[in-house]
């Protein structure tokens, strides 16, 4: 009986691992939003145009990182997917082929 539980918990370990990988990516990309937000410090002194263009390529800035932060998040879980179901698929036990 305890082989049919084992490969349930295995299937729930990699649940909870793939739910912690998702919380450390949402918090990396809520941190990195807010990074971008107020007027950076590079900005004083500034007046008119010259602060506008600043702080607009900081909210430039601010929104590329957040677009490489989501591409990095998108392709793990596009690896954790294949690795999974390669890992699946190699432990399914064969076909029965009709004769």
């Amino acid at each position: 009986m305890s082989e049919i539980h084992s490969p349930r918990k295995g299937h729930r370990a990699v649940f909870w691992v793939f739910l912690a990988i998702q919380v450390v990516f949402l918090a990396w990309v809520v941190a990195g939003a807010a990074t971008g937000s107020g007027t950076p410090d590079s900005c004083s002194g500034l007046r008119g145009d010259a602060l506008k263009l600043c702080e607009d390529s900081d909210a430039a800035g601010t929104t590329i990182g957040v677009g490489l932060i989501v591409a990095v998040w998108l392709a793990t879980d596009f690896i954790i997917a294949v690795t999974y179901a390669m890992y699946h698929l190699t432990r399914r036990p064969p076909r029965r082929t009709r004769t």
